[in-house]
Order: structure tokens, then sequence, then C-alpha cells
């Protein structure tokens, strides 16, 4: 009964039902009704928009919950304002889905939204929806700003600067073993933790913005730590030399690798953590325990950034470790 009733429902009138609430309090989303929202940045603050993709099956799998796809579709473009040190304010949202979808689908999606609108101050300013024969495709364009000149950028490192991540790293990759069940040999517990990181990462916006006066470069962790690590140092020109043995592991995360050390390669590589993966000087480092504190989160050094342009892992025993890179989209 839900499937034909959304079937009768128009582009319009799934805009009245589902997303014009989600724009309420938002003064230039003009409630949904013109051609494009007006927004206006305060005086001395830049505007930071980015947009980021999810395809089901590719992004996502199907049969996801609409409500905590939702949540994860706003909260990985939040995880890219939070790595410019930028304050997020609204959104537009594209959604390209196939007949099957039906109302209650579009009901839990909406609020999921809303749940995550409420958490992070953030509103639905416009968008678009259509159909479409294959899989279905969602897309947010994230708005945020930052104190005028003072965004986190990537290209400022420098030899001599301290490498840190924030949080832990291999949970987003493991987590999606989990989810697929494809972890074997761990409690439900571990595997539930690692799923709900994949599914719910956590943007580090309020660390962001306290990084502006700290980090020389900065980057949120999306494709896995080589290959972010390596977007900074192209960036900046330099390069990098890194501890795989510092590279911290959640306790979950400890115990699949434990478990399978093979792992620990994929934990490194896999990506989806959408933790903060930022630079600063020597000097700042008492700094960063001292944010670290605030925060009640890890900030761990795992290595430093060196001249050249060679990004180099290491063991235990200052052996490089051979073969590590990131996710590849082609």
């Amino acid at each position: 009964m839900a499937e034909t009733a959304s079937r009768r429902l128009g582009e319009f009138e799934r805009i009245a039902r589902y997303f014009r609430p989600l724009a309420e309090g938002a003064d230039g989303a003009l409630a949904l009704l013109d051609d494009a929202a007006v927004l206006a940045p305060l005086p001395g603050r830049d505007l930071v928009v980015t947009t980021d993709a999810m395809v089901e099956g590719v992004h996502y799998l199907p049969g996801e919950p609409p409500d905590r796809l939702a949540r994860r579709l706003l909260r990985v473009n939040l995880s890219d304002l939070a790595a410019m040190g930028a304050q997020p304010f609204g959104y537009t949202l594209t959604t390209a889905l196939p007949a099957s979808i039906d109302e209650d689908w579009l009901a839990g999606f909406a609020a999921g939204l809303a749940a995550d609108q409420a958490a992070y101050g953030i509103s639905l300013v416009g968008g678009d929806s259509v159909s479409t024969p294959g899989p279905a495709m969602l897309s947010v364009t994230a708005f945020g700003t930052a104190v005028s000149g003072r965004v986190l950028r990537r290209n400022g490192a420098r030899p001599g600067d301290r490498v840190f991540v924030s949080g832990h790293l291999g949970d987003g990759h493991l987590g999606l073993l989990a989810a697929r069940g494809d972890l074997a040999g761990l409690s439900e517990s571990d595997r539930t933790a690692l799923a709900e990181r994949y599914h719910l990462p956590a943007p580090r916006l309020a660390l962001g913005v306290a990084l502006v006066d700290l980090a020389t470069a900065a980057i949120d962790l999306s494709d896995g730590l080589p290959g972010d690590l390596g977007h900074i140092c192209a960036a900046s020109g330099v390069g990098a030399r890194i501890d795989t043995t510092a590279i911290p592991l959640s306790p979950a995360g400890a115990r699949a690798v434990s478990a399978d050390p093979a792992l620990r390669r994929a934990a490194i590589c896999g990506g989806d953590d959408y933790e903060l993966l930022f630079a600063v000087p020597e000097a700042a480092t008492a700094a960063v325990a001292r944010l670290s504190e605030a925060h009640g989160l890890p900030l761990t050094a795992i290595g430093r950034i060196e001249p050249g342009q060679a990004v180099l892992f290491v063991d235990a025993r200052g052996e490089a470790v051979e073969g590590l890179s990131g996710w590849r989209h082609f």
C-alpha cells in the first residue's frame, strides 16, 4: 500500500511532504519554494562548500536502513568541512531514486536527516529529486563558514612537522567487513561496535575549528591513510615517514587484527574512518596534547613530514613496509 501511494507522489509532493520540514528555520532556503537558495555569509567569514555522493552497491550496502543511510550521507560531507576548520550551517540534497523506493523509505530517510540536523546545527536549503532506472544515487552539498583567510588547507606542511591522527584508524573498513559478515572470530559486541563506526562516522567539527591556529595542513581520512597522506604531501611538496606501529587502533579493531594479522594492512589502507590527519610544527605538540584532553579524543603522533617527495611507511625495525595504497575510485 505504501509503495502504491509513493508512486502517486510527484516530485513537488515529495518535497513538500518529506523535505520542506527539514528547511524550517533556514531563511535562505525560502521554504524550498524557489529555484535556488539565497545564502549570505556573515561579515568576516568565508563560505566553505563541499559535495559528496553515494551510490547504492558502491558506497553503501543494498537494504541499508534509510535513516542510518541519511545520517552517514550527511556526516561524510560534514567531515570535509571539519578538515577545513569550518562550521556547518546548511546543505542541499540531490536524490536519484528507483521506483521501488516507497513512502516508508522516504519517511525514514527524512527522519535520519532531521536527527543529524539537530545534532550538528545544520538545515536543508535546497536540492533536486529525480528518478532513475539504476541504483539509487544520493548527493549532499554542504555549506560552512570559517574566519576569512583562516581555513585549513592541504598545502602548508613543512619538513619537521609532526603528523597526527584523531581517534582510531581502521574501524571504518573493518566495520564494513563486519557489516558484510566477513569478520570471523570476533565477539558480537566487537562486530557491532566496528559496524557502527562504519555506518555512523563522527565528523570532527570542533577539532577542525580548534586546529585552525595550530595545523599547517589537514585532511579527513576517507580514502585510507596512504592515499590521503599522499594528497597532503603532493599539495605541500614534501615527503613523510610514518611509523605503522604508532597507528592507533580501537580495542575492537586491535582484537580483529590480533585474530587475523593480515587485517592490519586493511585497517591502514581501507578508508572510511573520517578522522582528521594533520601536521603541526614540533613546537605545537604540547598544544595538541592539551587539545586531546580538552576534547576527550585521542590525538596520536604517527610520524613526521620530511624533505623530498617520498611517503615512507616503516615497521618496528624501521624497515620499509611496501605496497600500501589508499582507495582509488577509478
